[in-house]
């Protein structure tokens, strides 16, 4: 090589060595302090998951609303036994919704109530009827004045085949009913049904009572059918020479339906094509 560029490079190696090295230093410091950067800096902010319900609160409005349901009904039945009470004791004429709160002292109801009264709670209720001027009365299971009207219904009862009718629907339509049920003690019969003990009136039919001879009866009572079934008890009587009683009720008869009659189709003789006016007709093709 040439000693001229060997020279040049043995100064430039001196010149470099003996300027200090800070740059590099510099930018390892940034370095790091960059990368202290990225660690110091907070995580994004995740979204907090919804905070569940405030269970006091909403206990609260459920106790509320559920005191104010109560409320609302608390009124309702108030009303709904003055009227029935006003109706056994004989008075019948109806009253506004305002006398109506006035004589069950319950003055200080709100105008919502009120409204739930007007438009709900006492035109849907079974017990009340609503008249057409907007007064309301106690509307019974059966329509009954005095005790003729209840024997009647009774009557009425018996001879159409329906059967008795409730204890409680009676006390509940006739005023004074006790008095009426004891002066036609003769007239009505008690039947307590087995399941809620709840006494049924049927009208005593006394033309229907039959003298019966004692022998006969101790001879009925005497025989015991507890542990007989149907078919062994119609086996007993045709032994002894009694034919049992048959299902002789109405019977349905099935229509026939009818046929309908085939229609046949006429044909007719009448000539088709003008055949009739073979000889008259002329063929002008020719001419």
């Amino acid at each position: 090589m040439d000693p001229a560029l060997l020279k040049e490079r043995e100064l430039f190696k001196l010149k470099a060595s003996a300027i200090p090295v800070v740059e590099k230093r510099l930018r390892e410091d940034n370095s790091n302090k960059d990368e202290l950067k990225r660690k110091s800096k907070p995580l994004p902010s995740m979204p907090r998951p919804p905070s569940p319900p405030n269970t006091a609160s909403s206990l609260n409005s459920y106790k509320s609303f559920g005191q104010s349901s109560q409320y609302k009904f608390g009124v309702l039945t108030k009303i709904v036994k003055y009227i029935r009470a006003r109706h056994q004791d004989g008075d019948d004429h109806p009253l506004t919704l305002d006398e109506l709160l006035d004589e069950t002292n319950q003055l200080d109801v709100g105008t919502k109530v009120k409204t739930w009264l007007e438009t709900e709670a006492l035109p849907g209720n079974p017990k009340i009827e609503r008249t057409p001027d907007g007064k309301y009365m106690f509307k019974p299971p059966y329509k009954l004045k005095d005790r003729k009207a209840l024997l009647k219904l009774l009557k009425q009862q018996d001879l159409k085949g329906l059967g008795g009718i409730m204890m409680d629907d009676i006390q509940e339509s006739l005023p004074n009913c006790e008095k009426a049920l004891k002066y036609l003690q003769n007239e009505i019969l008690y039947v307590c049904r087995p399941g809620d003990k709840k006494k049924v009136m049927f009208y005593n039919d006394k033309s229907a009572t039959i003298d019966i001879n004692e022998d006969f009866k101790k001879m009925w009572r005497s025989i015991a059918v507890e542990n007989m079934d149907d078919e062994k008890i119609e086996e007993h009587l045709e032994k002894q020479g009694i034919s049992s009683m048959q299902d002789n009720g109405i019977k349905k008869i099935n229509h026939v339906k009818r046929k309908k009659p085939v229609t046949k189709k006429r044909f007719s003789k009448r000539p088709r094509d003008n055949e009739h006016l073979a000889n008259v007709l002329e063929d002008y093709d020719t001419l």
